[in-house]
């Protein structure tokens, strides 16, 4: 199963109902918290093209924010990106 990594900050809401949605599915994931870490903000930023949280990455295939996640799983495709050969 490819690694689950989500760059978050711990009030952001989008951010927890992500890690639920990840917990209920049974996935472990890294967590990397972003905030009061300008460097690390901007480095993600550089990396997404995006200056919000969550980022998600499956493996080393970026797939965006909650909303990008949640509609990999609504239609039925996270589980297929989970079991691909992490790269």
């Amino acid at each position: 199963m490819s690694t689950v990594t989500i760059y978050t900050t711990p009030t952001c809401p989008y951010c927890i109902a992500a890690k639920a949605l990840l917990r209920r599915k049974g996935i472990v994931f890294t967590e990397i918290g972003i905030q009061g870490d300008r460097a690390a903000a901007f480095a993600l930023a550089g990396r997404t093209g995006r200056g919000t949280v969550p980022q998600i990455f499956v493996g080393a295939t970026y797939v965006g924010g909650f909303d990008d996640l949640n509609a990999l799983e609504q239609a039925g495709h996270l589980d297929e990106m989970l079991n691909r050969t992490s790269q």
